[in-house]
C-alpha cells in the first residue's frame, strides 16, 4: 500500500536528531493529527529509541492492523509535532498525554484512555 504522507522528505528538518527509530501511527504521519499520547519503553534493538507515538484516537481494531503504523526516525515525528521535543530525553517507562490548553502532562500508561 502506498501511503501519502502529510510531509514530504524535503520538508523534514533536523530538529531532534540522534534519537534513533520510533513507532508512530498513520493518524500522525498520513492524516496529520498531532501526537496525543507518547510513551517510551525499553528499546527492541540498537536503533530503537523506545518511543511510541499515537494520536490518541486509535481504536484497538486500528492498532491491530499493521498497515496503520510504521517505524520512523524520531526526528521525522518531531517534524510532524515539534511539541514532543522537550520530552524526548525522558527515561524508559515515561508516558505523556496532551491535555487541551495544557500541552503534554505526565501520564500513567496503564490508566490512560489514550492507549
Amino acid at each position: 500500500m502506498d501511503k501519502k504522507y502529510k510531509l514530504t522528505s524535503a520538508q523534514i528538518r533536523s530538529i531532534a536528531t540522534g534519537y534513533g527509530a520510533c513507532f508512530a501511527t498513520d493518524k500522525i504521519t498520513v492524516e496529520g493529527a498531532p501526537v496525543g499520547f507518547m510513551y517510551r519503553e525499553d528499546p527492541d534493538n540498537d536503533i530503537d529509541s523506545g518511543w511510541r507515538f499515537l494520536a490518541g484516537t486509535e481504536s484497538e481494531e486500528y492498532m491491530n492492523d499493521p498497515d496503520n503504523h510504521a517505524i520512523y526516525d524520531v526526528n521525522t515525528i518531531a517534524n510532524y509535532d515539534p511539541e514532543i521535543v522537550p520530552w524526548l530525553d525522558a527515561p524508559s517507562g515515561s508516558a505523556f498525554e496532551r491535555v487541551q490548553g495544557e500541552g503534554f502532562i505526565e501520564a500513567d500508561r496503564t490508566n490512560s484512555t489514550l492507549h
